[in-house]
């Protein structure tokens, strides 16, 4: 079994195991999870494919199964499955746990984050990490300003707090070992210990944009 194989088994285990917990029941969310998964997995998956092709960063071969899909390893694939199910996992519990609380955000305060990325998505639009993971959480905060109920949520925030943890484990791993490398001139080059500074930017968009579209899941389909 390859070791990015085996950081998807764990990364999975633990809320797989507690979706049948008979208070959380998470299981029964799974077609909103699938919702955020085929939109918000798909798009990471598009861009993390044209950016292996055209050099951004790459996977060490030494811990892949060898198995290949769209130009990237099956397990980086995978990660896209795993990764959102336990942060949405992690929001549930959250939401059972810890009674919510709307925060006083004026939506037009949106326009700050979203002026702020588009800035920078210009001024280094010839880092294409750098680029890209600026227009992908600009377009978090865009769409939150017309479904601002998330980003009033208490329990959003708490949750992308938590998340961090997990993912500053996992990504040191990656980076260390190292299963991913990157191109430096992709990106700004500054690290926090072996993790690209966009890597914090890039998992806040990715996983606010799961929890976006999972809500947004739950309001469509329970309309049908």
């Amino acid at each position: 079994m390859s070791e990015y194989l085996l950081i998807n088994i764990m990364i999975l285990a633990i809320p797989l195991v507690l979706s049948f917990e008979k208070n959380l029941r998470f299981y029964t969310k799974l077609p909103y999870y699938f919702f955020s998964l085929v939109f918000v997995s798909t798009a990471y998956i598009i861009w993390d494919s044209i950016a292996t092709v055209r050099g951004d960063w790459g996977f060490n071969p030494d811990y892949l199964t060898g198995i290949y899909l769209f130009s990237l390893p099956l397990e980086e694939i995978l990660f896209f499955i795993t990764v959102p199910y336990s942060c949405l996992f992690i929001y549930e519990t959250v939401n059972f746990y810890i009674k919510d609380k709307r925060l006083s955000i004026n939506r037009y305060y949106l326009a700050v984050p979203v002026i702020l990325l588009l800035i920078n998505a210009y001024i280094f639009n010839f880092q294409h990490y750098t680029l890209t993971v600026s227009l992908y959480a600009a377009s978090f905060f865009l769409i939150s300003f017309l479904y601002n109920r998330l980003i009033t949520s208490r329990n959003f925030w708490i949750t992308i707090f938590i998340t961090y943890i997990p993912f500053l484990i996992v990504n040191y791993i990656l980076t260390s070992v190292p299963i991913v490398t990157y191109n430096p001139e992709a990106f700004w080059n500054i690290r926090i210990t072996t993790i690209p500074l966009e890597d914090f930017i890039y998992s806040f968009s990715m996983i606010a944009l799961w929890i976006l579209f999972y809500e947004l899941g739950k309001t469509l389909l329970r309309k049908k």
